[in-house]
């Protein structure tokens, strides 16, 4: 992959883009709603893109309220998995919720998806608790993880 990579947030003429990566990732998409009151309304609220060239292959969500950071989604297109970008985009969220003063952060993952728990395990993520039933496609529980931002 010669193209480069970078980053910028979201606006609300990215959401088709995005809608695109959701509904090829998740079986439970957002709704096109719920990513304009993200972006538009919802305050606490970035989206992350990660561009190869000039298409959009993924976008992080992170809210940031007071000193605590929340991943909301993460996604990449199909087409630029397992090269490393999904990794870049994680990072690029710590980085952005450690500028706004987060001191730790968190998220969901699906129980069964070690290849991203894997990943955060990376970066100082470490197991939380169980929501049971989360996801609303297969009532399968996810595991929250958290890590502390200080001391990174």
């Amino acid at each position: 992959m010669n193209k480069t990579v970078s980053f910028r947030s979201m606006t609300v003429e990215d959401i088709e883009a995005v809608m695109r990566i959701e509904k090829a990732t998740f079986p439970t998409p957002w709704s096109r709603t719920a990513f304009y009151n993200e972006v538009v309304i919802n305050h606490f609220a970035t989206y992350l893109l990660l561009e190869v060239g000039e298409e959009i292959a993924g976008y992080c969500g992170v809210w940031v309220i007071i000193d605590e950071a929340h991943i909301t989604n993460i996604a990449l297109h199909p087409n630029y998995r397992g090269m490393k970008l999904g990794e870049a985009l994680l990072k690029r969220a710590i980085d952005f919720a450690k500028s706004r003063g987060a001191l730790k952060m968190t998220l969901e993952v699906r129980v069964s998806n070690t290849i991203a728990q894997n990943l955060y395990r990376k970066y100082g993520f470490e197991e939380g608790s169980i929501r049971k039933n989360y996801y609303t496609d297969n009532q399968e529980d996810a595991l929250v993880m958290w890590v502390k931002l200080d001391g990174n």
